[in-house]
Order: C-alpha cells, then structure tokens, then sequence
C-alpha cells in the first residue's frame, strides 16, 4: 500500500516540476541570458552550418538519460567516468559552443542561469538559423550533480519502430512526437557504421533506393586511415535545411538509416510521415512543439540540483 502510494506521489510531483518552467523565466534575474546566448549560437553558425545537428543530437542524448539537467556535458575524471564516455555519445559535439555561452552569460549574471537551459535555448536558436521554426522556450532549469555513464541507454538506428517507441514512450512521449522528432535527421549526418549492413554483404536492404545505395556505398568505400568512418548525409535534398524534405525522401525510400525508412514503411508512422512531407506549416509547428515537451522530460527546479558556474565539472561541495 505504502509503494502504490508513493507511485502516485511520483506520478504527482513530475508533473509539477515541469509546470514551474515558464517562459521569460530570467527577465528579472538576468534579461540578457537569451539574447547572448542567441548571440553567441549566431556567430558560431556563420562558420559552422552543422552545429545546429550537432545541439539537437545533444539535447535529445541528454534529456534522454537522466532528464534535461545537462549531465551530458560533464567531464570524467580520474575518479569517475561521465556520461561522455559512453559508446552513443563518443559523436556528440558542441561541447565548447555551451562553454561560450556559459563564459559570456556568467560575465554579466554570475551563478544565475543553468547549462541545462543553456543547451535548450542553443539548441532553439540554431535550428530557427537553419530554417526552422522560432518558439517561445520554457526556462528555469537547474543543473542536475549525477553523471553515470552506465545510465545511458539510447534507441539505436538499427531498431524497428516499436523497439525505438518504447524508449520515448518511457519518457511520456507520443508516436506522434517520436516521428516529428525523428525529424531532426533533415540536417543530421551519420557514420558508415550505422548503416553499412544495409549497403553491404549478401543480402542488401531492398527497401533502400538503389541509386541512394550506389551513392552511399561510395562514401563508405573510400573509407581511409585517416578517415576510417565516413558521413554521409541524412537527408539527401536539404541537407543544412531544417525542413519537411526528410518526410520527402523516406516516402521514396531514401532513408540512410534503417530506423529512418522504417518510420515511413511502419503503420505505426507511416501517417505521420505522409501529413508531415505533405504539409510543411504542419511540421513546423509540430516540431516546435514536440521540442518543447522535450525539454520538459524529468527537468530539476526550484531547489532541486544547482546552478553549474562550469559546464564541464559539479559545483565544489561546501564544507562545514
């Protein structure tokens, strides 16, 4: 009895925690936190029109794990090993793009704004650079103090899409939300070795387009020593663009990934694919969404965790 009722407490207080979001949650504490770190994005995107990919690959590995609390983005040590040492985040990047942000938002309001709010409004204001839509953003995150790399357990691309729905599911996420934010793969790239076995051995995947198969199995054949993993893009039409093309191209079976033509071939996702390559508005209101409810997935508030004054590394524990 005393285990049921503690359930419902949980179940309670999840929601809560999320509700004490709000957007504009620093207008008072520090009104220029979202303006530099849009700034800050602005500059390294003029140089770098794949960050935008690489701050939504961050966002979903991190509130993925253990919520949205930036626990991605600690540092191992020699004593302890952080969730950047897991196998499905060697590829994350952009570390150093928060580390700016951080740097200049704490030169004006020191200790005030979290690296896990940080990521969050990064990661909005490069997709809206790369042609996507532009949201309002819920605030008032804190930084979560527990980076565990055995904690991180990510859908994989080689899974079906019942097998990736029952990671999203876990975290309150809809079919609908997992097919809009699968979407994110319109300005996404991905290694050889997560789709070679579609391209290669005895039995080829048929459900691949052939000539997007011949392109592909170039990339990967000039595989080198210096570099032994080629990318290749995930959306062959737009590739920095963050639009409905996706949707477009796994209709025609040019999905890289098999999870990617699976989304199209699956009844499960096959409906959302269809009204999302048909209708552009719809996407991108949609993705905005799901985005958010994203970012809402388990986040620390109030008291709970800390403000990190370095992304990289937890506040010293005081002593007393």
């Amino acid at each position: 009895m005393r285990l049921k009722i503690a359930f419902l407490v949980l179940l309670f207080i999840l929601p809560l925690a999320s509700a004490q979001l709000r957007v504009g949650f620093y207008r008072r504490s520090c009104p220029r936190a979202e303006s530099i770190v849009k700034a800050t994005v602005a500059r390294r995107f003029r140089t770098d029109k794949s960050i935008p990919a690489a701050l939504l690959r961050m966002h979903f590995h991190d509130c993925f794990v253990r919520g949205c609390d930036a626990s991605i983005l600690i540092d191992s040590t020699r004593k302890s090993q952080s969730e950047k040492d897991a196998g499905p985040n060697f590829s994350v990047r952009g570390f150093d793009l928060i580390d700016e942000a951080k740097r200049n938002v704490e030169a004006v309001c020191r200790r005030t704004v979290s690296c896990a709010d940080i990521i969050t409004l990064a990661t909005r204001d490069a997709m809206a650079l790369a042609g996507g839509p532009s949201y309002a953003v819920p605030t008032g995150r804190r930084d979560g103090v527990v980076s565990n790399p055995d904690e991180v357990n990510l859908p994989g691309p080689s899974l079906t899409v019942s097998q990736s729905f029952q990671f999203f599911k876990a975290k309150n996420m809809t079919m609908d939300d997992m097919a809009t934010l699968l979407g994110a793969h319109s300005v996404g790239v991905a290694h050889c070795s997560f789709f070679l076995d579609r391209i290669s051995g005895p039995q080829p995947d048929r459900t691949m387009d052939p000539a997007l198969a011949k392109k592909l199995s170039n990339i990967c054949g000039a595989a080198s020593a210096r570099n032994p993993d080629p990318t290749a893009f995930l959306d062959q039409g737009t590739s920095f663009t963050m639009d409905n093309q996706f949707y477009k191209e796994i209709r025609m079976k040019r999905g890289v990934m098999k999870i990617d033509q699976e989304l199209a071939n699956d009844r499960l996702s096959s409906g959302f694919v269809s009204r999302y390559a048909l209708n552009s508005t719809l996407f991108r209101t949609r993705f905005a969404q799901a985005m958010v409810k994203m970012g809402r997935i388990e986040v620390l508030v109030g008291k709970a965790g800390e403000i990190r004054q370095n992304c990289r590394a937890f506040n010293p524990r005081r002593r007393f």
